[in-house]
């Protein structure tokens, strides 16, 4: 199977775009030229000089019709390790540094959720020195305040 690939050599995601221009979610370049050759989306940026057949080779595609989301309405989304590394910009949640692991306030052995509520990204120090206590117990400072993010936060 052919991959196509960006100047970095990571493989080239499409945003996909309501009809109403809102954020919907990222295709492959496969699935975006599908969605081109059914008609059900345009091209609305596309790489300078690159075409995939009649196509440009897309950036971002708009959806011909509006798509109804009410699973993203009636509640926020899931929690994941890659949207809690979106919402915090991933960054330590006691010391601002790169950080890569994901550190539970209330531990889950003390019976804490994996939640956007109770869950951080921290530092392997920071995560090292706060060990299995709570930031209280362990006399560090929370900088951020632990959210849900928005929807649009988790899309980019």
């Amino acid at each position: 199977m052919f991959v196509f690939r960006g100047e970095m050599g990571s493989p080239v995601n499409v945003l996909v775009l309501n009809a109403s221009y809102e954020p919907l979610h990222k295709v492959d370049v496969r699935h975006a030229v599908r969605m081109l050759v059914r008609g059900v989306a345009v091209v609305e940026e596309a790489v300078e000089g690159r075409r995939i057949g009649h196509f440009p080779l897309p950036r971002v595609l708009r959806l011909v019709r509006y798509v109804t989301m009410r699973w993203r309405y009636g509640r926020g989304p899931a929690w994941t390790k890659h949207g809690l590394r979106r919402r915090d910009g991933g960054r330590c949640g006691y010391c601002e540094a790169w950080a890569d692991t994901v550190d539970h306030i209330v531990p889950r052995s003390r019976g804490g959720a994996t939640s956007w509520e109770n869950t951080v990204l921290a530092c392997g120090p920071c995560n090292g020195r706060k060990g299995d206590r709570t930031p209280a117990e362990a006399g560090m400072r929370l900088l951020i305040v632990p959210r849900v993010p928005r929807w649009n936060e988790l899309v980019g």
